[in-house]
């Protein structure tokens, strides 16, 4: 009986060690191909700039409360609190030795739409390549190109504050298992150009998400509760539901949302607050018609009350 107990227990450790090496297989940091980044041209950098506003990179990665041409200068270090422990913002700025000038546009892209670092590692989902993850090739290009045009910045940012088990980037290959995907977040029929326009935008670049969408324990949106607003993922106040069945901005139109991205301006005539502050800086950079396209999609979404 030992012996056959041994031998048992021996056939169940091998077969963990064969089902833990294949999880870990299957959720290894997984590259786009490189072919997505071949052949992009020379970037446009007017749009490049467009895409750098719409992404609001300047909200985390420049320095607090910075204003004018101080926006441009991606020196990271913001803290990021959340449940899991404190991320700090990267220095992205073109210096080749603390930001990101040396990188290829492969790396770039990678990191943009896949949440691969430059090494190989996954990339903590503080940074929004779950919504990244929808942007073209083109744009990527186009931000990489506008950003190496800003000054570059030597300061360097913290290292994650961390506890275990979140330390541990190997865990993260079983976050992007679950959540970690590349499809539309809102399905909806008989969209126009304009709404499709808007969709890109928010879904994508906006990374509107991340913030307005509630989240189970591990971190990953609630299913059916796309943008229905929830607590603060930063951990102060809550952060409002933008779906037609809002109570706050719900009975708004088209135009008043896209007015109060370009103003800072609700119907009311009140005026934009908390970190909404920074996002509608961002949205005021836009074209007009961008800002259209975002209020069309916010309105043809799926209302949750």
């Amino acid at each position: 009986m030992t012996s056959k107990w041994l031998k048992g227990l021996g056939a169940l450790a091998a077969l963990g060690v064969v089902g833990g090496a294949g999880f870990l297989f299957v959720t290894a940091p997984a590259r786009q191909d490189p072919s997505v980044w071949a052949d992009l041209g020379e970037p446009d950098l007017e749009n490049g700039r467009q895409v750098f506003f719409a992404g609001g990179c300047t909200s985390c990665h420049s320095p607090a409360k910075s204003e004018g041409d101080a926006r441009l200068v991606l020196s990271g270090g913001a803290p990021l609190p959340s449940p899991f422990g404190t991320f700090h913002a990267p220095n992205i700025s073109p210096s080749t030795t603390a930001g990101i000038g040396a990188w290829t546009l492969a790396e770039f892209g990678d990191a943009m739409t896949r949440g691969v670092g430059r090494d190989g590692e996954h990339l903590y989902p503080s940074f929004p390549y779950g919504s990244y993850a929808r942007m073209a090739p083109k744009d990527i290009n186009d931000l990489y190109g506008f950003m190496k045009t800003l000054p570059a910045s030597d300061s360097v940012a913290p290292d994650h504050e961390l506890p275990f088990p979140f330390n541990i980037r190997l865990s993260l290959g079983g976050w992007k298992f679950l959540y970690f995907n590349d499809r539309p977040r809102a399905e909806i029929a008989n969209a126009d150009e304009t709404v499709k326009r808007g969709q890109y935008l928010v879904e994508g670049p906006g990374h509107c998400g991340e913030c307005h969408t509630p989240r189970d324990a591990l971190g990953g949106f609630k299913a059916g509760q796309w943008l229905a607003g929830g607590p603060n993922p930063e951990g102060e106040g809550t952060i409002p539901n933008i779906t037609p069945g809002s109570k706050s901005i719900g009975s708004w139109t088209a135009g008043d949302i896209a007015s109060y991205l370009e103003t800072g301006f609700t119907p009311d005539f009140d005026s934009v607050g908390g970190s909404m502050v920074e996002v509608q800086k961002n949205m005021a950079e836009l074209t007009a018609a961008d800002r259209e396209a975002i209020a069309a999609y916010l309105k043809a979404v799926p209302a949750v009350p």
